[in-house]
Parts: C-alpha cells; structure tokens; sequence
C-alpha cells in the first residue's frame, strides 16, 4: 500500500471536523477567527483543507496532560 502525501490529500470539512472532535460549525468559525489553516476552493460549493496543513496547525497546539485524577 502506498502512503498518502499530505501535500496531495484534501479533507472536506465532515471529514476535518471529525478529525478534531467538533462540529463542522467549529471548524467554519475557528476558520472565521483566523485561528486554523485556510481551505482550498476547489470550485464552487468545494471547499477543502490540504492534510498538510493540517499536521503543520496541530504541531503548533500546546497539548494538555492530566497527571491526577480522584473520584469524589
């Protein structure tokens, strides 16, 4: 199996949004905030994210790691 060049592959926004966890109305308003990757438009009504931009957004997030955790 080949792999897949980040540069080359395109997400639609279903498919981004399930990549993060949130809606695909999160993903049009982190969008509109300016605070992730622009989209491509591959025509009109297409709109796509390139994987690569993707992997280069998610190096830049600060990641957050619970070291305890108590019931109760």
């Amino acid at each position: 199996m080949n792999a897949v060049d980040p540069e080359q592959f395109f997400l639609n926004v279903k498919q981004v949004a399930t990549r993060y966890g949130v809606s695909t109305d999160t993903i049009w308003r982190w969008k509109n905030q300016g605070e992730f990757p622009r989209p491509v438009k591959v025509s009109n009504g297409c709109t796509r994210w390139r994987l690569a931009d993707l992997i280069a957004h998610e190096a830049t997030l600060q990641a957050c790691f619970l070291t305890e955790f108590a019931f109760g």
